[in-house]
């Protein structure tokens, strides 16, 4: 079994029209959200092995304030094809993840975290930023991930909690 949490940034700020995309950092609903979801994963229990994440400021910003609350030292490996990603550049990420690791959080940004959970567990539903959703997939290899072996364990979102 493996297991996937994909966890999109959460929400960033637009004050600095000036600045470029992938500089923009979190604003202040964006730096209360991560740590609240990082208490969520926490008080639920829900583990990784290690974190693949987008190198953007606003995403290595939620990565921080999300496992600050985690109590655990995870590795992480910021990917640069993380950023601005289409589906099978995201497919192609997870499938080449190492198999020792049993359990990933991936952190990310929509379209390519929309589009994956729409092929793999038939969820059209919009991930909202600092939303985490739960994929188990029962294969013992990333490379053999495919929509019939994909079940949702969960879908967790800021708002819910608000």
């Amino acid at each position: 079994m493996k297991k996937l949490y994909l966890i999109r940034h959460a929400k960033s700020s637009w004050e600095d029209i000036t600045l470029d995309d992938f500089e923009r950092p979190l604003n202040k609903r964006g730096e209360k959200d991560a740590p609240m979801m990082g208490k969520l994963l926490n008080k639920k229990n829900i583990t990784a092995d290690i974190i693949i994440s987008s190198p953007s400021k606003r995403t290595k910003q939620t990565v921080k304030l999300i496992t600050q609350q985690l109590q655990s030292t995870l590795k992480i490996i910021y990917n640069d094809n993380l950023y601005e990603t289409t589906l099978d550049g995201l497919e192609k990420i997870i499938k080449n993840i190492d198999n020792r690791y049993e359990s990933v959080y991936l952190f990310g940004h929509n379209p390519s975290l929309n589009s994956f959970v729409e092929k793999y567990i038939n969820m059209d539903e919009n991930i909202p930023t600092c939303g985490v959703v739960g994929i188990e997939f029962d294969c013992d290899s990333w490379k053999k991930l495919e929509p019939k072996v994909a079940t949702k364990l969960f879908f967790e979102y800021p708002k819910l909690y608000r």
